[in-house]
């Protein structure tokens, strides 16, 4: 029988609010993302989940991954994915060394902190795979050895929406490991204008000094766990996964691991508002880039379904 968690003080929430408001607004000073973007981002990161992003290229996604990694004091790796892609390449190999006979794991770039998998979909489903022990487990196994992953971990993947020639599209067990699903977007004129001003001289993420440490995102990460969540709430995001199982607009709803993700996001969001317990709320405000992008919708269903689904679902059951 596991021990009693400890909750969590309202001044210990407090704190790492104050903490992610920190992060949030140091990468905002780099990078032009939504507020509602970021904070899904630092959901994600607070929640110990990974964040796959959808957006055209040139947006800024490569930036946002290295300005959370620089906030943070983190190591932050990318890999850039084509179909000759092996999984040795993401996860680290063992290599011969000659000289005194014996094998030295050497490790891939999956084992930095914040790593941004870009194009995912142009990697083979052999090397995709390749990523499902290291976001589930946090852990990476080479001929039968088992490599602990560094922490805190997080994996940002990103795919183009409008090119799919030449790519593999991710089965649906490995966008299920997906917390949430973000789109930066294009940001408008007048802030465009800004940001041509802004870099003008340079990379601004480089000019980014970190506002936390790797300490304070895991003391961080094990406050949200300790966030109260009742037996109602948890009904409550049972009750809607099965609205959108029984919706005849899908073939596939929300999975088990969907509702423990979305309990997960919503105790963390609770944190970010510097409270000591989640509400129905904080399930509703993230239900969409939580639950939307794992349905998979019946043939004759529109490509938007599946927020309609999610949205019908949220106004359809009552909090209790």
């Amino acid at each position: 029988m596991e021990p009693e968690q400890t909750p969590v003080a309202p001044q210990e929430s407090e704190a790492h609010a104050a903490l992610a408001r920190r992060i949030g607004a140091n990468i905002a000073s780099a990078v032009q993302v939504r507020t509602e973007t970021l904070t899904h981002l630092m959901v994600a990161l607070l929640a110990e989940g990974h964040v796959l992003i959808e957006d055209y290229p040139g947006v800024g996604k490569t930036a946002l991954a290295r300005a959370l990694a620089r906030s943070i004091d983190c190591q932050f790796a990318r890999v850039q994915c084509t179909s000759d892609l092996l999984p040795a390449d993401v996860v680290g190999t063992n290599v011969y060394l000659q000289r005194e006979q014996r094998f030295e794991f050497r490790p891939g770039p999956v084992f930095a902190n914040v790593v941004l998998v870009d194009e995912i979909n142009r990697a083979s489903p052999k090397t995709q795979s390749g990523l499902l022990e290291c976001m589930q487990e946090r852990r990476v196994t080479v001929d039968v050895h088992t490599h602990e992953l560094a922490r805190p971990f997080l994996v940002l993947a990103t795919q183009n929406p409008i090119e799919y020639e030449g790519t593999y599209p991710l089965p649906e067990a490995q966008v299920d490991r997906f917390m949430t699903k973000i789109s930066l977007g294009y940001p408008s004129r007048g802030a465009e204008a800004g940001m041509l001003a802004d870099h003008e001289s340079g990379d601004r993420v480089l000019t980014l000094g970190p506002v936390a440490t790797a300490a304070d995102v895991l003391a961080a990460q094990d406050a949200a766990k300790r966030i109260r969540a009742s037996e109602p709430l948890r009904d409550y995001i049972v009750r809607l996964l099965w609205r959108t199982r029984e919706d005849p607009r899908v073939d596939l709803g929300a999975s088990p691991r969907s509702g423990l993700l979305l309990l997960r996001a919503a105790k963390a969001f609770a944190m970010m508002q510097g409270r000591d317990h989640a509400l129905p709320d904080d399930v509703q405000a993230l239900a969409h880039p939580v639950l939307a992008h794992r349905l998979v919708l019946a043939p004759e269903s529109p490509r938007r379904a599946a927020a309609d689904v999610v949205s019908d679902a949220v106004a359809s059951v009552r909090a209790l």
